[in-house]
């Protein structure tokens, strides 16, 4: 039995019709045990995974030594009034919820120039 080349083989399929290649699909899943779907399927779940998550949460951990300049941070990009920034700022917590995640890079860019930890989460 002669051997195909890639190039013959795929100058074949161009000549098949839809029809035909269905029915070769058909043949080499029922010689070769194979499912294309499963492999398919697979893919893209893998892609997923490693992109991670698109929203996340900042999570302000500890304010650092220079504690005023964090706290007017957490009111100029949340809105809240002195004493809720305050608490964030002593105690941590959420300071954005649900963000993308180039944005969150950004606020924690700011967190760290004024000496705060943040996490991503």
């Amino acid at each position: 039995m002669a051997k195909l080349t890639k190039e013959e083989f795929i100058n074949s399929l161009n000549e098949m019709s839809i029809l035909e290649i269905k029915e070769l699909v058909d043949a080499m899943k029922e010689a070769y045990g194979v499912d294309p779907s499963a492999v398919a399927v697979a893919g893209p779940a893998v892609a997923v995974v490693e992109e991670g998550p698109s929203k996340v949460n900042v999570v302000l951990t500890a304010a650092g030594a220079n504690k005023i300049a964090v706290i007017k941070l957490v009111r100029d990009l949340t809105g809240l009034g002195l004493k809720e920034a305050k608490d964030i700022a002593d105690n941590g917590g959420n300071v954005k919820e649900g963000i993308d995640k180039e944005e969150a890079e950004k606020i924690k860019a700011q967190f760290e120039e004024a000496g705060a930890t943040v996490e991503l989460k």
